[in-house]
């Protein structure tokens, strides 16, 4: 009777459950007829097919894909619609057996009466949805167009540029760069490098990512910066031409010391570019080359050094630049069928380098040159990058396995030769340095869509390894230290797995990740050198991430950050060879430095309008085993050693906040505010080299910031005038502080041939107000430097689509 009794309960509330309604996920994916080719943000609209009510809407994600959630039994009528094609309804039945419904691909033909009338002018929100990363398109910084990924990264909110030419988010420069969502050699694998060396003309768009999830890698506690390379994939013969001219240097902003060569002025600056890209089937072949000349001022700083014992020195250090960068990227994508594609593509940058400087040390009153030190460094940088990847598109719409490798080749070839004239006599002094890095890195990404979100994991093998050799040729009386010269060999190795969840519904959202790496370093020094021997680490550690958010609605949202990263020190960091560009303040690197573990923290608000939109953040970073250089002395000498140490604890703590305003057609505005207070704890640390020797630091603590307002106009004649203003307030850096920057930017273009060409005009700095001003504090010394640097350079460039 018990058994019959559960059975029949058991068999009612079966048919109680089927009785109710059942609510069905639709999926599917949109592509263009003629190419394949994904569409991204295609509107779609579900509505009933009785009375035409509207039910849901939704558009589609970058990859093309789309999900309707939490439909009724019953039977649709789906309208599809996107600019520039031609619109399209489908009939969709939804029954009560199954709770998921694969819509398959829907094609959309391209309308060419509205393709040759329309011009789209919507523009993508600079902060997604998810609040979990910027995106700026390239083409739109009109105020820096024709310069380097560095300077055109200059104007974005959330971005500084350093003293030492580094980009920083939120005060730290401790930020991984990635290409195409790859590392490369030419970026930098550990702290980033080459930024200034990348035609902004090569590049579509930067995406920064504050709050990285567990499918990038762990390095860079400030976050990510993904470099998008231009690619087109429209079918036919495309491409675009490009050349841009520029003087830079156009007034002195501060007179040589004495007895020096003059600097440049006038410098010229020239950048043709070309993309070409080819469509035909299942075959998609691009190619960008880019050839960026410059002359450059590249250094002009002028130092001050006061000891305790009395003795003063006055310094400056000006360096006169020639740079030809030649880059090229190409490859195909392979359609072999509609679930899996094939890619190869290749990357080489050829960078050459010459610096002739000039550094004069004198007395207090500039009555007596105690030493003049010239250089002429002649350096060739070249990066060759080889990937291929296979992806795999499964049925269902959503689940993708990605499978990548990727092999980057980077050789430093740099030669210094120095003159060395002191009241008594003259030396001749010269290095070489080779180093050849090599880096092979394996990828494989796994995404399964879920009823309310989706599941990624995967795993990452990395090989590096990065031999070195410094041989110092010394001359009469050479300042050189001969001895620290030889071999060392740099090798790691890092295993990887990662694994997300995300879910999403209605007013919630969740993503939860978790990343383990393996790394084991070994640096090997040459058994010869006088101060430092072979060192190393390993660790496994665990890298979670977290991001909640409640929606209120569209226009609202409120969203939580949590991750930990890591910032482990680049081969150059421990270089154990000490650098002479500088004759009396030396850099050399330390192979006992130790990785950096940053815990962050962030809660962020987002509102939108119809006219604009307000994003605010709070963020917490707590930081173990900081990195940073510290400046030191030996007793008996007036030498100043910049070495790298791990410097115990220090935090960062501000608030962000981007405001976006449409003043009607013909202007719009953003305000990008960030305020953040920086503290290094008090810290002791052993110095090594030339000799041991103490070093202890008292507590930092600094509130700083910055404020950048972009303004675009547009103008009568399709004319667009953009208009940068940016302040830096001052901040602290090791054993001192940073003084405030403040600089304008202006750039106007216009389209012509039918929109087909563009030209543009722009300046930067045009009140020629840029310079960094130091204030350093060590035991024994102090020295304020500030460096008038060339800053002002006007820009005029044509572009041309094909």
């Amino acid at each position: 009777m018990r058994s019959f009794t559960l059975l029949s309960c058991s068999l009612f509330f079966t048919a109680f459950l089927y009785a109710q309604e059942t609510k069905v996920t639709l999926s599917g994916h949109i592509r263009d007829s003629t190419s394949n080719a994904a569409l991204p943000f295609v509107s779609l609209r579900l509505k009933t097919a009785t009375d035409n009510k509207f039910i849901v809407g939704t558009i589609t994600k970058e990859d093309g894909n789309f999900i309707l959630s939490n439909i009724n039994s019953g039977n649709y009528v789906l309208e599809v619609s996107y600019i520039g094609y031609q619109s399209k309804e489908q009939q969709v039945a939804v029954g009560k057996l199954s709770e998921f419904l694969d819509l398959g691909a829907i094609a959309l033909s391209p309308d060419r009466s509205q393709l040759d009338e329309v011009t789209v002018t919507g523009k993508q929100e600079a902060i997604s949805a998810k609040m979990d990363k910027k995106v700026f398109n390239v083409a739109d910084n009109i105020s820096q167009s024709g310069g380097s990924v560095l300077e055109s990264m200059k104007n974005l909110p959330g971005i500084t540029i350093g003293d030492d030419g580094k980009v920083q988010l939120r005060g730290s420069d401790k930020v991984m760069v990635l290409m195409d969502g790859k590392q490369t050699a030419l970026t930098g694998f550990g702290n980033q490098s080459g930024l200034d060396n990348i035609p902004a003309s090569a590049i579509e768009r930067i995406e920064i990512i504050n709050n990285p999830s567990s499918k990038f890698d762990a390095n860079g506690n400030a976050g990510i910066i993904n470099i998008i390379y231009k690619k087109e994939k429209q079918e036919g013969f495309n491409g675009k031409v490009g050349l841009s001219g520029g003087l830079g240097a156009l007034w002195k902003k501060k007179e040589n010391l004495p007895t020096i060569r003059s600097q440049y002025r006038y410098t010229p600056k020239i950048n043709p570019s070309l993309a070409l890209n080819y469509r035909k089937k299942h075959i998609n072949i691009f190619f960008q080359g880019d050839n960026l000349y410059t002359q450059t001022l590249n250094k002009n700083e002028f130092v001050d050094r006061t000891y305790d014992n009395g003795d003063m020195v006055r310094q400056q250090t000006k360096r006169n630049r020639n740079t030809n960068i030649v880059t090229g990227k190409g490859g195909f994508d392979w359609y072999i069928n509609e679930y899996n594609t094939f890619t190869v593509s290749g990357l080489f940058s050829s960078e050459k380098i010459i610096d002739r400087g000039d550094e004069p040390f004198f007395n207090q009153d500039l009555s007596e040159r105690r030493r003049l030190w010239q250089f002429l460094e002649d350096e060739l940088k070249t990066t060759v990058t080889a990937s291929s990847g296979w992806q795999h598109k499964f049925k269902q719409p959503g689940r993708i396995l990605d499978v990548g490798f990727n092999y980057t080749f980077h050789r430093e070839d740099e030669k210094y030769f120095f003159t060395n004239i002191l009241p008594t006599f003259t030396g001749f002094d010269a290095f070489k340095l080779i180093s050849d890095e090599h880096v092979a890195d394996l990828n494989i990404d796994y995404v399964h869509p879920l009823k309310y979100g989706r599941i990624e994991g995967g795993m990452k093998f990395r090989r590096r390894s990065i031999p070195t050799n410094m041989q110092f040729i010394p001359g009469l009386n050479s300042p050189l230290d001969s001895t620290a010269g030889g071999w060392a060999d740099y090798k790691e190795t890092i295993p990887a797995l990662y694994g997300n969840y995300i879910f999403e519904n209605q007013h919630f959202e969740v993503e939860a990740g978790l990343r383990v790496e393996y790394v084991k370093v070994q640096y090997d020094v040459n058994p010869d050198h006088p101060t430092y021997k072979s060192d190393g680490y390993d660790y496994m550690q665990p890298f979670p991430n977290l991001r909640m958010a409640y929606k209120f609605n569209d226009r609202n949202r409120i969203s939580f950050f949590y991750n930990r990263r890591v910032d482990r020190p680049n081969e150059v960091d421990i270089r154990i060879f000490p650098k002479y560009d500088d004759a009396e303040i030396i850099k050399v690197g330390n192979p006992g430095l130790r990785p950096q573990f940053t815990n962050s923290y962030e809660l962020g608000y987002k509102t939108s309008w119809n006219e604009g939109s307000f994003y605010a953040a709070t963020y917490h970073k707590s930081m173990e085993a900081t990195i940073t250089r510290i400046a030191s002395t030996i007793p008996g000498s007036n030498l100043i050693y910049n070495i790298f140490q791990n410097a115990g604890r220090s935090y960062n703590t501000g608030v962000e906040v981007v405001i976006s305003q449409d003043a009607g057609k013909w202007a719009t505005f953003n305000l990008n505010l960030n305020g953040y207070q920086n503290i290094i704890n008090a810290f002791t640390v052993v110095n090594q080299y030339p000799e041991e020797n103490t070093f202890s630091a008292d507590k930092q603590d600094m509130f700083s910031g910055n404020i950048k307002l972009n303004a675009l106009f547009h103008l009568p004649k399709q004319f667009d005038l953009q208009l940068t203003s940016i302040y830096l307030a001052p901040d602290i850096i090791p054993q001192g502080k940073i003084y405030a920057q403040f600089s304008i930017d202006m750039g106007v273009k216009k389209p012509v041939q039918q929109g087909r060409g563009e030209v543009f005009l722009n300046a930067t700095d045009i009140a020629n107000t840029l310079r960094i001003r130091r204030d350093i504090k060590g035991r024994g010394f102090s020295y304020l430097s500030t460096d008038y640097y060339e800053t002002q350079v006007v820009r005029l460039g044509y572009s041309y689509k094909f």
